[in-house]
C-alpha cells in the first residue's frame, strides 16, 4: 500500500502570550467534523461568540474548559470567521476560524490546546509530547526516503514527467474514466522488461474541490475470483509510486505513476497471472482500478 498524502485531523498546541500580535491564532476546520478548543480555565458562554456563524456552523458550544465548533459544510478557502473566546476571569482570546489549506500544517484541527502560561506543567508536557511526535514523524520520513530510494521509484518519477521515451516501456492499453467526484482519469498501461507500469493522468473538473490520492493498493487475485474491485482477500504486493504534485486544484491536471516489478507476481505457490491495482482518492472512495496481466512483464 502506498499513501500519497495524510490529511487526518490532528491535535495541536497554541501558546498565547500577552505580547501584541498582528493576527489572531488560526483554527482550521472542515465540514461536519467537530473541532475542540481545550482551555486552561473555564470559558464564559455568554461572552464567547463568533461573528457570522449563522447558517454556516452549528451553534457554538462553550462548556467548562471546552469550546466546540462544527461547520455545516466545508468552508471556502477565502472564508474567515472571527471567534472571540472569553474566559471566566474576563480575558478575551481572539481566533480566526478558516478552512483547511494546502500546506502540511493546515490540516483540519481535531483538538487545539490553548495555553496562556507557556511555562506551566501542562504546557510543558504538551510541548514535550508534540516534540516527540514531530521527531517520530521525521524519523518515519527519513526511513521512507531510504526505503523509496530505488530504481523503480526513479522510473516512476520519469514517467510522471511524460518522458516515456527515456524508458523501455511500451504502451499496451489506454482508457478514460469519469468519476462521480468530477475527475477525468486517463489510465495508460505499459509493458516493459521485467516490469510493468501504469500512468494515471487526473484532470480535476470539480468547480471548487481539490483532488488528491489517498492511497494505492496492489493485490493478488485468486483463480475464479470475480475481477471487480474492491479486492478484499488478495495478498498485498510491493510497488513504486510517484506523483508530480500532492494535490490537483480545480481545472488542473496531475500525474500518478506506478512501476511493478516482475517479482510482485510471485507467491509461495508460484506465479499469479493477474494483479489488481486500486486507486483511492482523498475521501476514501475508490476512483478506479487496473488489472495487470503477467504477460506485461517481458523476460
Amino acid at each position: 500500500m502506498a499513501v500519497a498524502k495524510d490529511q487526518d485531523p490532528r491535535v495541536r498546541n497554541i501558546h498565547i502570550r500577552d505580547t501584541p500580535k498582528d493576527e489572531a491564532e488560526q483554527v482550521y476546520v472542515t465540514g461536519r467534523v467537530v473541532t475542540v478548543l481545550r482551555l486552561q480555565q473555564p470559558c464564559d458562554p455568554a461572552r464567547t461568540k463568533m461573528l457570522g456563524w449563522e447558517g454556516r456552523f452549528e451553534p457554538i458550544e462553550c462548556v467548562g474548559n471546552w469550546v466546540l465548533l462544527e461547520p455545516l459544510q466545508n468552508l471556502e478557502p477565502e472564508d474567515r470567521f472571527l471567534l472571540l473566546v472569553t474566559l471566566a476571569d474576563g480575558k478575551e482570546l481572539p481566533f480566526t476560524v478558516t478552512s483547511i489549506g494546502k500546506k502540511e500544517w493546515e490540516r483540519p484541527d481535531q483538538q487545539v490546546n490553548v495555553f496562556l502560561e507557556p511555562e506551566s506543567r501542562d504546557a510543558l508536557q504538551a510541548e514535550l509530547k508534540a516534540t516527540r511526535q514531530r521527531e517520530e514523524e521525521l524519523m518515519e520520513s527519513v526511513y521512507r526516503h531510504f526505503r523509496e530510494d530505488t530504481a523503480d521509484h526513479a522510473l516512476a518519477k520519469i514517467l510522471t514527467t511524460g518522458a516515456i521515451q527515456q524508458t523501455s516501456f511500451v504502451e499496451r492499453r489506454k482508457r478514460i474514466v469519469k468519476t462521480d467526484d468530477g475527475a477525468e482519469l486517463v489510465v495508460r498501461i505499459f509493458a516493459g522488461k521485467q516490469k510493468a507500469a501504469v500512468v494515471l493522468t487526473v484532470t480535476n473538473r470539480h468547480p471548487s474541490k481539490s483532488w488528491s490520492l489517498a492511497e494505492a493498493r496492489l493485490l493478488t487475485t485468486r483463480p475464479g475470483e470475480d475481477l471487480r474491485a474492491p479486492f478484499l482477500f488478495g495478498e498485498a504486493k510491493p510497488f513504486a509510486l510517484r506523483t508530480d504534485r500532492d494535490e490537483i486544484a480545480p481545472g488542473q491536471s496531475g500525474t500518478v505513476a506506478v512501476v511493478v516489478d516482475r517479482s510482485a507476481f510471485r507467491t509461495d505457490d508460484g506465479f499469479v497471472n493477474t494483479l489488481a491495482l486500486e486507486f483511492y482518492r482523498q475521501d476514501g472512495f475508490l476512483d478506479t482500478y487496473v488489472l495487470l496481466d503477467r504477460r506485461l512483464v517481458r523476460e
